[in-house]
């Protein structure tokens, strides 16, 4: 049983209700949960629950079906994010990296079985965080079946560990296997984790949950999913309210693979724990060209991220070897779990990676066009600081499509500024009260949002910064009460109506509401308290305001996407901050838009001198440009070349060319 304490409890209170729950037979223990402060009631007491949920300072009472009840969904229906290493409520820096494991991004953890060499750990280190890695795994100390078989370097090897991920930016987690060894690994390592050897040691899981310091929780080679989660228990009763469970394959009657990888674990899992799950799929497998797909089919099954093994010469590793991918081989996993993300709603984790020797950005003639310069491989770096506010803008209420994005861009715990229209949301950006914004320019059925794209003309100072696409799956929404024979007026978005034209076409009689967003219309529905009217819009919609999913899925084409871009004000320097959250990797990608000539091979010689120069384009539009009638403006999204000399040079020609240019940024391409 958890007992849910109020805000503001006073001292005197609070002992009120340990002592009413340890007279009548419960072991208690005290306990947090994100923001809530709990008790923890366990044991075969007997209680009446109304007249505990009375009590003064007491919030409400969660009676729990399962042993494992601080671990359990019933206690805590959001899913728990994990923080690991530095804090989260201050910006990211090198000397404090901190990463964020659950809610709607994939966290990847990579690096070596064990630590072999101060070199060896920093090459890897190097390695997996250039391919994208956040997070620096390896053992220090390793439980090994035969004693004659490498254990580890130990501490010095922990040290070398923590050396690596300071330079690279890297919280790094790393296995500990002795209770008598936890606190003396305390300051070295962000976050403990606990071996599949090593899972029902039970003193050990009370030593180093009581260091309040996040776990790594393997699952056990013969352990069922109960056993497994009564072991986070343990951590979560001792003290940390931080621990992520990881799967990594069970022992089977298979011999093909090293273990059987239990997919089916994850969503049921997911299921029964708000915590957060990640996989192992080298362990799972236990064969280098196994690792990949079985990693692959985690995340698409629904994982929270990995945690990979990679050497830089496997072939010599002196633990683990044949699972161990190459770093080459890491990094073409990498960019299929970029690829595969947004299918199941989700976005790659990027961090910022540290700027050693203080190299200055380089500028770029290209938005000079536009009378401002932007940098084309600006990282996050210290641009972030530069930002006014640290809120993003976005334009809907809670739950809108917009808001989704902005949450895969920032985190679920971002700070939010709801917009009235996309007009506002550059207002809100272009007067400092909000850092950022997202705002859609195309959707892959209805093509480009040309309001927004207008709106970078009316608003020169306001660049794109960052770039990701979202699956849009619309459901049909309505009251607790509602039901859908029922059902006479569906409000949306036109774009809305459009895209699930197939659904509405059985329903003739409804009456269809425009509204400025699909979030708006649920809201409506919400503050009417309509039974008759249902809104067509996404689940997390719903869930913001209280309402159901009547119909799930009921867009005509499955494969509907929208792109959104982060937008951020030119700064002083005529440069564009950078999120931190979306990493550093150097910009690969440009938009621009331009005008030119009513003559025969004006747009030709454009788009020659962009091809002689090696330049891809992956768009180009024609718009008529207002009130200019039977002339047109050409929006272009180019890829940029390897050296930023080659594409000032480019842009140049295109400005003698061109009637009219305008840079509108340039960003990460998001896959």
């Amino acid at each position: 049983m958890i007992v849910v304490l109020s805000k503001g409890i006073s001292t005197h209170d609070k002992e009120m209700v340990r002592i009413y729950l340890k007279d009548r037979g419960f072991a208690i223990r005290d306990q947090v949960l994100g923001e809530d402060e709990v008790i923890g009631a366990t044991g075969k007491g007997v209680v009446d629950l109304r007249e505990l949920g009375i009590l003064p300072g007491v919030e409400r009472v969660a009676a729990t079906s399962k042993p494992y009840e601080l671990a359990s969904r019933e206690s805590k229906t959001e899913d728990t994010i994990v923080t690991v290493g530095g804090s989260a409520s201050q910006p990211w820096s090198a000397s404090q990296p901190w990463v964020k494991i659950g809610g709607s991004r994939i966290t990847v953890i990579a690096g070596p079985c064990a630590v072999e060499s101060r070199e060896q750990i920093l090459e890897t280190a190097l390695r997996v965080r250039e391919s994208g890695a956040v997070m620096l795994r390896g053992g220090a100390y390793k439980p090994r079946s035969s004693p004659y078989a490498f254990q580890g370097l130990g501490m010095q090897g922990l040290e070398f560990m923590k050396a690596a991920g300071e330079a690279t930016g890297m919280p790094i987690v790393t296995e500990v296997v002795s209770p008598e060894f936890a606190a003396q690994m305390n300051d070295l390592t962000d976050m403990f984790q606990i071996g599949a050897r090593n899972m029902q040691n039970f003193e050990l899981l009370k030593k180093v949950g009581a260091l309040g310091k996040p776990v790594l929780l393997k699952r056990g080679p013969s352990a069922t999913i109960e056993e497994w989660l009564l072991s986070a228990e343990y951590l979560l009763a001792a003290g940390t309210r931080d621990v992520v469970l990881c799967e990594r394959g069970i022992r089977t009657f298979e011999t093909y693979t090293r273990n059987t990888l239990d997919i089916s674990a994850i969503p049921v899992v997911k299921g029964l724990s708000h915590l957060p799950v990640l996989v192992d799929p080298s362990h799972a497998v236990g064969i280098r060209a196994k690792v990949s797909p079985a990693a692959l089919a985690a995340i698409a099954a629904g994982a929270d991220g990995l945690t990979v093994e990679v050497h830089p010469h496997p072939d010599e590793a002196l633990s683990d070897g044949p699972q161990s991918l190459f770093p080459e081989q890491f990094e073409r996993l990498m960019r299929d779990i970029e690829a595969l993300a947004p299918v199941v709603g989700k976005e790659l984790l990027r961090t910022p990676k540290p700027s050693h020797g203080g190299q200055p950005s380089h500028g770029s003639s290209a938005s000079a066009a536009a009378g401002n310069t932007v940098s084309l491989r600006s990282g996050a770096g210290d641009d972030a600081a530069e930002v006014l506010s640290d809120k993003v803008a976005f334009s809907g209420e809670s739950g809108a499509y917009a808001e989704q994005a902005l949450m895969r861009a920032f985190g679920e715990e971002a700070p939010r500024l709801g917009a009235a229209s996309f007009r506002a949301v550059f207002d809100a950006v272009l007067d400092g009260s909000a850092g950022f914004g997202v705002v859609p320019v195309e959707n892959s059925l209805a093509g480009s949002v040309h309001e927004n794209y207008d709106l970078f003309f009316r608003y020169p100072d306001i660049a794109m910064v960052g770039e990701l696409k979202l699956r849009i799956v619309h459901c049909l929404i309505g009251d607790e009460k509602a039901q859908i024979e029922n059902i006479s007026i569906v409000r949306s978005h036109p774009q809305g109506f459009a895209q699930c034209r197939d659904f509405l076409d059985k329903y003739p009689l409804w009456q269809l509401e425009a509204c400025n967003d699909t979030a708006t219309a649920v809201a409506s529905i919400a503050r009417e308290g309509a039974t008759k009217v249902a809104a067509i819009a996404g689940e997390a919609a719903a869930k913001a305001h209280g309402l159901k999913v009547l119909r799930a899925g009921i867009e005509t084409n499955p494969l509907n996407y929208t792109r959104f871009v982060i937008i951020a004000r030119r700064n002083g320097s005529d440069r564009a901050p950078v999120p931190p959250s979306l990493g550093s990797e150097p910009a690969n990608k440009a938009s621009l838009v331009f005008s030119v000539s009513d003559e025969p091979g004006s747009l030709f010689a454009c788009l020659k001198i962009m091809s002689e120069r090696g330049i891809n384009l992956s768009k180009l539009e024609s718009r008529p440009i207002q009130g200019k009638p039977w002339e047109y403006q050409f929006y272009v999204d180019v890829t940029l070349p390897p050296t930023e000399e080659t594409f000032d040079a480019v842009v140049q020609e295109l400005k003698a060319k061109t009637e009219d240019f305008h840079f509108l940024g340039s960003y990460r391409a998001s896959l």
